[in-house]
């Protein structure tokens, strides 16, 4: 008999897993799942339902939650893929002796995982988080955040939106204005949904300012607090998908075009790659060689600490085995990329100048499931 092989995505910052059809995971849970069956694996995949920016520790129990609740009656083989913080949350579930509290013991699972992947996770923190931990900055992740939902839902924001935040953006200014903008413009971007998406998208926004523990703990100090008492499990294999964006430029920007929409867009990428790519070289973490040699771009240069997908520097994401370093932005690689030829499935969250493509996510796909699946995996479907 075939062991059934079970996928838990795990969604980031934000996840809004449970949100109608502005499915987080959902181009991820086609390929995954054809990609098993071609292979003749049998394969179940759960999209994990986490607050979005409670404390790890929280979104772990609710990763704990969601296998107990899906596995529970089968012994068969657990893997993990988490997209930023997913990462997080992943890995504290796996670390050995680790209390998650309410009597729950994740060790009856934890023992069955057999792999671990992240993508885009900030394992070493995010300079973002500094700014986000203020009221402004509050505010202004709000913004984004429904920003890029409407995007998802829409294909993109209404022009006179992006506009105005790109102005704000530019402008670089903390003030009581800004504050005010901001809130006109979270209202201005909740009045393009229907009357029970809006009630919906208040009842996710109440619940994000009801616990924001996520961010302060995604401090670059923070970070080496949890890595130094977040252990690897012994048995899980651990690999990271890498993510690198081109830093904003002349060059970038002239790329884009004189759509008014483009260029707001544009600037909105280059406002947050430029705050999240102060990496600092006391926390670059060390690869083995033969690491290092994945962790080289086509020239074969290695990234720079300023290097960004945007959201999280590229040298953050380094946790066990590098998969891949791809050339994508923070949601490209979860297939959240502009794809002409799929309009309507594939929608860019914003345009970053990445050039990340269906084959681009579909040769990193094929890379997970090979990490995932070692060949002795595949060849004896039947057996961990």
């Amino acid at each position: 008999m075939s062991y059934l092989h079970r996928i838990y995505l795990v969604p980031g910052f934000f996840g809004f897993a449970n949100l109608g059809e502005l499915v987080y995971f959902g181009h991820v849970r086609t390929f995954l799942e054809r990609e098993f069956q071609e292979r003749n694996v049998p394969v179940e995949l759960h999209i994990v339902p986490s607050h979005p920016t409670a404390s790890i520790r929280v979104r772990a129990r609710d990763l704990l939650e969601t296998i107990s609740q899906t596995a529970r009656g089968d012994d068969g083989p657990i893997h993990l893929i988490g997209h930023s913080t997913g990462g997080l949350d992943a890995r504290l579930l796996l670390s050995p002796n680790v209390t998650l509290g309410d009597g729950l013991d994740p060790t009856p699972y934890a023992s069955r995982v057999r792999s671990l992947v992240t993508l885009a996770t900030p394992h070493h923190g995010t300079p973002l988080a500094s700014l986000f931990s203020s009221m402004l900055g509050a505010r202004l992740l709000g913004v984004l955040s429904l920003f890029t939902l409407v995007s998802l839902r829409y294909g993109r924001v209404p022009l006179s939106v992006t506009l105005k935040l790109a102005s704000l953006l530019r402008r670089g200014r903390t003030n009581e204005r800004m504050a005010t903008l901001l809130d006109q413009l979270f209202t201005q971007l909740l009045g393009d949904f229907s009357q029970e998406r809006r009630q919906a998208l208040v009842a996710f926004f109440a619940q994000i300012s009801s616990d924001q523990s996520l961010v302060a703990q995604l401090a670059l100090e923070a970070m080496d607090l949890f890595n130094a008492g977040t252990l690897d499990r012994p048995g899980v294999r651990y690999g990271c998908v890498i993510t690198r964006a081109e830093p904003p430029s002349l060059r970038g920007r002239m790329a884009i075009g004189i759509s008014p929409y483009g260029q707001s867009t544009y600037a909105l990428y280059s406002f947050l790659h430029g705050r999240s790519s102060q990496f600092p070289e006391s926390r670059r973490p060390r690869l083995p060689p033969e690491q290092a040699e994945r962790f080289r771009l086509a020239d074969g240069t290695t990234p720079s600490l300023r290097s960004s997908d945007g959201i999280v520097p590229s040298w953050s994401q380094i946790w066990g085995e590098v998969i891949a370093l791809v050339k994508a932005d923070h949601l490209d690689v979860i297939g959240h990329f502009d794809d002409p030829a799929n309009r309507g499935k594939h929608m860019d969250w914003l345009l970053s100048g990445s050039g990340f493509n269906r084959e681009d996510f579909e040769t990193t796909w094929r890379k997970v499931t090979d990490f995932c699946l070692p060949p002795a995996i595949t060849r004896e479907a039947d057996g961990f």
